[in-house]
């Protein structure tokens, strides 16, 4: 089952809108405080407020790249596994055509269903069913490459097809880890927004405090940071948002065995 955060609920679409929002608050919440500040107390120097936001600018910095880094390298790793998972499941396919009377048409025939499978979940969305599906043509399949290893248990050609085939299982177990379990902690997500609405807020703090207009730079500072935690978050979630993972190598497969 597909593990779901509270902020994987909500479509990238309004976390952008309800992500803007917040922000736009914090800044204006933190310069009402200053501007208040101010009127009350007049031994709060904005310099040494300066120098603390731009220590929280840092760490939120330093969070970010964390944060961004860790969603990129898990798209690359998507990318990657993509490719490899349709190079395994090219070699089964051709390892099935050596097997013994019927069973390599059985095999190949079960092959292009799970290949179309795979290019299902890119088109439905649906990853519960498609993951439910590649389990039971699992089975078949292995059922199939325990049949050929009781009739021929010596036989190279079968033990060939069976390290192909159990590498193309490993494969599939490997991907679903990686694009459907293997999100960033709903715990990093938290810290990350966390530190970006307390950082904009000291940031209108210091606006008000020392009596400074409210700037268009600041909805600038606010859409920047806005845009690169969507970014984060696109990268993050493998079936929804404007980078996805290029299904070519699997298309280029269909094609192939599908002849």
């Amino acid at each position: 089952m597909p593990v779901a955060g509270p902020l994987d609920r909500l479509p990238l679409w309004l976390l952008s809108g309800v992500t803007l929002v917040v922000l736009l608050l914090a800044v204006e919440g933190g310069y009402r405080l200053g501007a208040y500040r101010l009127r009350r107390s007049k031994q709060e120097h904005g310099a040494h407020v300066l120098t603390l936001v731009s220590t929280t600018m840092g760490l939120l910095a330093l969070v970010l790249a964390f944060t961004f880094g860790l969603a990129a390298t898990r798209f690359e790793a998507r990318k990657q596994m993509v490719v490899d998972e349709a190079n395994a499941i090219e070699t089964t396919y051709l390892r099935a055509g050596l097997l013994p009377g019927d069973r390599g048409a059985k095999v190949r025939g079960l092959l292009r269903d799970y290949v179309e499978s795979r290019l299902a979940v890119v088109r439905l969305g649906n990853v519960e069913q498609a993951m439910r599906r590649a389990e039971e043509l699992h089975r078949e399949l292995w059922k199939e490459a325990e049949a050929a290893g009781r009739d021929q248990p010596s036989s190279p050609v079968v033990e060939l097809f069976i390290e192909s085939l159990n590498r193309t299982i490993e494969l599939n177990a490997m991907r679903v880890k990686v694009a459907v379990r293997g999100g960033i902690p709903g715990v990093m997500w938290t810290a990350l927004f966390t530190v970006a609405i307390l950082n904009l807020a000291a940031v209108g703090y210091h606006a008000g405090l020392v009596k400074t207009r409210r700037s268009p730079t600041m909805a600038t500072l606010v859409m920047s940071l806005s845009i690169v935690l969507m970014l984060t978050a696109d990268l993050d979630r493998p079936q929804e948002g404007a980078l996805t993972v290029s299904q070519q190598a699997m298309i280029d497969l269909r094609r192939t065995i599908g002849d």
